[in-house]
């Protein structure tokens, strides 16, 4: 068998996924440098820039923009989460909250949760799945959390 059709074998179509399956990532490390430099380039605030003003700000010390900890979440689930057949295709979120700060030296992984998989009602091919993908500190602490509605096709498409 070719790495191809392999791979292909391997992908998760709508039947095979139901509620309550989980899937969990490996982990990335976060760096102080990395902050500085996502945020100098998309959310240039003090708290994610400079050290000095990040600790009289309500994050107490250098914290990573809650769009990094997106960024990096999505890297995780890219790579390492579920594999779905067509990849991670959203059509929306229900939710996304940032309850704890990312801090550098964080060690992140994702935990998703399918929640809901139903068949779409206007395109026979595929159908939308609910996953709630919790991402996590080395401590097991949330700093993201968000419920995902995922495009995903038929086998029998």
């Amino acid at each position: 068998m070719t790495d191809t059709a392999r791979a292909a074998r391997d992908k998760l179509y709508l039947e095979d996924l139901a509620p309550g399956q989980t899937y969990r990532t490996g982990e990335i490390t976060v760096d102080a440098e990395a902050i500085r430099r996502f945020a100098a380039a998309f959310d240039p605030q003090p708290f994610h820039l400079d050290d000095e003003a990040a600790k009289d700000s309500i994050f107490g010390g250098l914290a990573a923009s809650g769009w990094h900890t997106a960024a990096l979440t999505m890297r995780l689930l890219a790579t390492q989460g579920a594999p779905l057949a067509w990849g991670v295709v959203g059509a929306g979120l229900d939710e996304l909250r940032w309850p704890r700060p990312v801090r550098p030296g964080d060690r992140l992984h994702v935990e998703s949760e399918v929640v809901e998989v139903r068949p779409s009602r206007s395109r026979p091919t595929q159908g939308l799945v609910k996953m709630r993908s919790t991402t996590l500190n080395q401590n097991g602490e949330p700093v993201q959390i968000f419920v995902a509605n995922l495009i995903v096709p038929k086998r029998s498409a």
